[in-house]
């Protein structure tokens, strides 16, 4: 069998972050089939070239929008007979990210702001819940009625509620530290998810209205 009859498996994901301005097909799409020589020029074929944004930090990210024909065109212009077998998105994004030096200690900052920012917004959110249903007069009367003497403010009921709250923050969000307590995703975790692809799907969508998605003629 010739390679031009062959089947070619291609997989791309929605999102594909690449930190080369030339992209090749092998960047972006996961391809397998029978005729290994073919396999691999073709994930040495150039898709598309990202503009130089050096002079430009605010074009450090750039990115693409793609159709799965225009994908397909490409693999024909070198084998016109072969059959394509789409297994991943009809549309996606390509995202060009330069690759820069000193970006961790960055990362590293942000990450440390970003735990301030949480820690003291989680804390005055729950001092807000407390204060709104009044939970210093509520313990303070429920220790009243079982113990028969008036609370100090400070006492099992109080001690327990914040163990309590601790233990569930904990449990709830499966995460301590670095560690998770179970395999599965935490909420974080899955709202990120849901996050990014609402914003992709949005993003191509925009990008096909717009005239502004790489598509076929």
């Amino acid at each position: 069998m010739s390679a031009n009859s062959e089947t070619v498996y291609v997989k791309i994901g929605q999102n594909v972050l690449v930190h080369d301005r030339n992209v090749t097909l092998g960047d972006i799409a996961s391809l397998t089939g029978s005729n290994e020589a073919m396999l691999r020029q073709l994930k040495q074929k150039k898709i598309y070239t990202f503009p130089d944004a050096s002079q430009n930090k605010a074009q450090n990210i750039q990115r693409k929008v793609f159709s799965i024909l225009k994908i397909v065109e490409f693999i024909h212009e070198d084998y016109p007979n072969a059959e394509v077998d789409n297994e991943g998105e009809t549309d996606f994004i390509v995202e060009y990210q330069k690759a820069s030096k000193g970006s961790g200690k960055l990362a590293g900052v942000k990450l440390a702001v970003l735990c301030v920012l949480i820690f003291f917004g989680a804390a005055f959110t729950i001092m807000s819940f407390n204060n709104d249903i009044g939970i210093t007069e509520l313990f303070g009367k429920f220790y009243y009625q079982v113990m028969g003497v008036e609370s100090n403010g400070m006492t099992e009921l109080e001690i327990s509620y914040c163990i309590g709250i601790s233990i569930g923050i904990i449990v709830f969000f499966n995460h301590f530290g670095r560690k998770k307590i179970t395999p599965d995703p935490t909420p974080i975790e899955v709202e990120m998810r849901k996050y990014e692809q609402d914003s992709d799907t949005a993003y191509i969508e925009k990008a096909g209205r717009g005239g502004r998605e790489i598509d076929v003629e």
